[in-house]
């Protein structure tokens, strides 16, 4: 009898032991491996830590060529101190991987299309779509065409190869108990690192910065207008023009000798016939941006100047951005960097400060390829056959087989789009795309000149070789110089070049060379007093190059005329103004609604809403309704306006949305401004009209938003700072914060400034930055998420770019690390 109770023990204990062993389904997901996730030995458990833990480390490695000491200050940023350059970037790969490690791995993963290795497919395919995008785009291909540049300059490769040891010393002594959260939460491990890797990092971030493009959407757009019309909804240049090289920097060209197609006006024509629904269209957030600025000496208290940079990115858990000093003979940097990538990106160093901003130059085109038959085997060009060559990339799938893209290859790139994933219109059509981040190119070399720079020659030397994506490269020394420059390689374009697709059997329709490097014009000590960037044209319109690209006015034109107004500036000054919440943009625009709205036709309730408008102070505060209110009523007027010049209420084509200084400058040129006519409708509708009729449509949202206490603008925005994989656990969400879109604080719903950071170039340097975020990305760490209040709050913290001999005599260490060579 007590064999029956002994069997059905060991029946229940066997069916634990297996399930507790298996990832469980749970609402379209799967849970961890739950004996696993929960053993005590080596769970979840594991990754609690105790806010005095102590950090101390001694390691000895082959790869090391001689010794260096790491201090980790009150706030865990680490002062790294080493007798050989690289044996600066092995520490800089070793403590990314220590604090780092999975989103390091996990961002290389999304760069590469190997997302699904370990979340699976997704629903409805979502993760391998992704996969399949990125493949297709050219991700891969990409970061081995540019390893190859980084690995023949002795520096680059250099730093990489001893930046890759570092973290492989870390990777290869982790224990499964000590693996982070993540890797539990999807029961994978982690991998060696590479120098593809990091390369791949590279490349994502041009993708980031150097990805967002409108063709399909554009080439819909003009194939429902005239060239005339087309032209005023979507105009080159702007009344409000404020650029970053002045005009009062000479710039001398050489001749332009762009040929531009003689069937260029017609060539996309031929576009606009799908009429199926788009559920979503992958791209880049088009506010990936920043501000930077420089102050010269002389409109400083100090007499010194100041420099300012806060990049404006998505805003995620861990986060972007890792703060640390690498110090070594003939070096010394402090700022933020990437994990993932050697060199300190943004900051400062003994001599001089450096930050940077997106250029927003279009660098990604699509060309319409015709192919012989369905095998692809041949494509046409120039009137013949030609031979396509292809890649074949394996994705692999977890819990599924897996699938494999047959990439065929062009002269104009990779064929994004054909029979087997289908472009955004659904056109059955094959379109290759060529994008500037495809070529070799070795930004790093630039970073790490960059950190060891002495002025401003070295400044030039370092970013004159820089590539993709394009940046506006702020500079300011202690020797009084400050410059900016927009430096990449783009593509020599004739007017509206690249901005539809473009047939790919014509070679005139390709990129006819680089815009010659002289013509990246340096502003150098401005009469001004002060230099600035924020992602607005780079030059004015009278440039001989098409400066295609998308580019917002706002946030430069406000930082500008707070400049110009200002003497005696501190670095309290430049803190205040990084977080301001002035919205130049809507004092702009707000008389204009005022003067056209007739309140006679508003009801009590709409009124009321109204008023609150009127008596807004145009400030983006947390506390105020009226940033909600006019953001709402300015969306919907766009709508309002142009919906019906582009058919809007016909199909579902994906168009390029009007910029909101397109509709601001036609009202305030013309009262009689010819879209506010509904041309559906016989009567002809004024100004008044759609200002009426857009209000009246936004009344019942702003109702809803007040009802679930929602309508001031730090709950509506509902700003939150997101793991990466999304997990509200492990998130920062409901902060109640001001900013906004054109505001200089551009804190919108999950993006916005990624590191404020102002430095004051005195002998000794006055620094001050601060990220949303922590230099851990442990969840269970006391330091994974504890920079954010402060950040909120507009504080900052004291950047200390120290001496050894300081440092090691600070109290409040929270570990010494000892690397010496084995």
């Amino acid at each position: 009898m007590r064999l029956i109770p002994f069997l059905l023990s060991a029946a229940v204990t066997t069916t634990l032991v297996v399930v507790m062993d298996m990832q469980l389904p749970l609402k379209g997901s799967k849970t961890p491996r739950l004996g696993y996730f929960l053993s005590p030995a080596t769970g979840f458990w594991q990754n609690a830590e105790n806010v005095s833990s102590n950090f101390d480390l001694h390691l000895q490695s082959g790869q090391l060529h001689g010794k260096a000491e790491v201090y980790l200050d009150d706030r865990l940023v680490p002062h790294v101190y080493a007798q050989q350059e690289n044996d600066v970037y092995f520490v800089q790969g070793y403590l990314h991987a220590k604090f780092r490690l999975w989103q390091m791995e996990f961002q290389t993963h999304a760069a590469a299309g190997r997302l699904s290795e370990v979340l699976g497919a997704g629903k409805n395919d979502a993760i391998l779509n992704h996969d399949k995008m990125f493949r297709r785009l050219g991700m891969v291909y990409a970061a081995e065409n540019s390893l190859k540049a980084m690995e023949a300059d002795t520096l680059t490769k250099n730093a990489c190869d001893a930046y890759t040891a570092g973290v492989n010393a870390y990777v290869s002594a982790l224990k499964e108990a000590d693996y982070p959260l993540e890797y539990k939460i999807l029961n994978y491990k982690p991998e060696p690192w590479s120098n593809l890797k990091t390369a791949l990092f590279l490349k994502y971030m041009s993708y980031e910065l150097a990805g967002f493009e409108q063709d399909f959407e554009n080439t819909n757009a003009r194939s429902l207008l005239s060239k005339e019309v087309f032209e005023k909804i979507y105009p080159y240049g702007q009344d409000s023009l404020d650029p970053v090289i002045s005009g009062e920097v000479p710039i001398a060209l050489p001749a332009n000798n762009v040929q531009r197609p003689a069937g260029a006006d017609s060539a996309y024509l031929h576009f606009a016939e799908p009429t199926r629904a788009i559920d979503s269209i992958m791209k880049p957030n088009k506010n990936n941006g920043s501000n930077n600025w420089a102050v010269h000496g002389s409109k400083t208290k100090s007499g010194r100047p100041i420099l300012c940079n806060d990049p404006h990115l998505s805003l995620n858990l861990p986060s972007l951005w890792y703060e640390m000093q690498l110090s070594a003979p003939g070096y010394n940097a402090y700022g933020v960097s990437f994990p993932g990538a050697p060199a300190i990106i943004i900051g400062f160093n003994d001599s001089c400060a450096f930050g940077v901003t997106n250029a927003e130059r279009d660098v990604r085109d699509y060309y319409e390829t015709t192919f012989k038959d369905s095998t692809m085997q041949e494509y046409r060009y120039n009137g013949a056959w030609q031979k396509t060559t292809f890649r074949d990339e394996i994705i692999r799938i977890k819990d599924a087989a897996s699938d494999t893209e047959h990439i065929a290859m062009t002269v104009m790139g990779p064929v994004m789009y054909d029979k087997h994933f289908p472009d955004i219109l659904q056109s059955g059509k094959a379109y290759a795309c060529r994008w500037k981040a495809h070529d070799a190119s070795n930004e790093l070399r630039s970073f790490i000149l960059l950190d060891k720079a002495k002025g401003y020659n070295d400044y030039i030397d370092a970013t004159a070789t820089f590539q993709c994506p394009g940046q506006n490269m702020a500079f300011a020394s202690k020797s009084g110089e400050i410059a900016i420059r927009q430096q990449g390689q783009f593509p020599a374009k004739w007017r509206r070049q690249g901005d539809f697709v473009m047939p790919g059997e014509d070679s005139s329709y390709a990129w006819q060379g680089n815009i010659p490097e002289q013509a990246n014009a340096v502003m150098l000590n401005p009469g001004r007093g002060f230099i600035s960037s924020a992602n607005q044209y780079p030059y004015d319109t009278t440039y001989p190059y098409y400066l295609g690209g998308v580019y917002q006015p706002y946030r430069g034109l406000i930082i500008n005329r707070k400049l110009a107004s200002m003497n005696n500036i501190t670095v309290e000054d430049m803190q205040h103004m990084q977080t301001d919440n002035y919205n130049v943009f809507a004092a702009m625009a707000k008389p204009v609604l005022l003067h056209y709205m007739n309140e006679s036709a508003l009801s009590a309730k709409e009124l009321r809403y109204w008023n609150q408008l009127k008596q807004w102070n145009t400030r983006n505060d947390a506390d105020e309704t009226g940033p909600t209110i006019f953001t709402s009523f300015w969306d919907s007027l766009k709508l309002f306006v142009y919906r019906d010049e582009l058919h809007l209420q016909k199909h579902s084509l994906p168009v390029t949305e009007p910029e909101a200084s397109t509709l601001l400058e036609g009202l305030l040129k013309d009262s009689a401004y010819v879209f506010a006519d509904d041309i559906t409708t016989p009567e002809k509708e004024t100004v008044t009209d759609m200002v009426v009729k857009a209000f009246k449509s936004v009344a019942p949202v702003l109702q809803a938003a007040e009802e679930k206490n929602e309508l001031v603008w730090g709950r509506f925005k509902k700003s939150r700072i997101t793991h990466l994989l999304r997990l509200p656990a492990l998130s920062r969400t409901g902060l109640f914060s001001g900013g906004g879109t054109n505001v200089i604080n551009a804190f919108t719903e999950t993006h916005g400034p990624s590191w404020r950071m102002v430095v004051e170039l005195t002998d000794e340097t006055n620094a001050w930055g601060v990220y949303p975020g922590g230099q851990s990305g442990n969840p269970g760490s006391a330091y994974y998420d504890n920079f954010i209040n402060e950040w909120l709050d507009g504080k900052y913290y004291k950047l200390q770019n120290v001496k050894k001999e300081a440092i090691e005599k600070q109290e409040a260490l929270k570990g010494v690390m000892v690397f010496e060579k084995a």
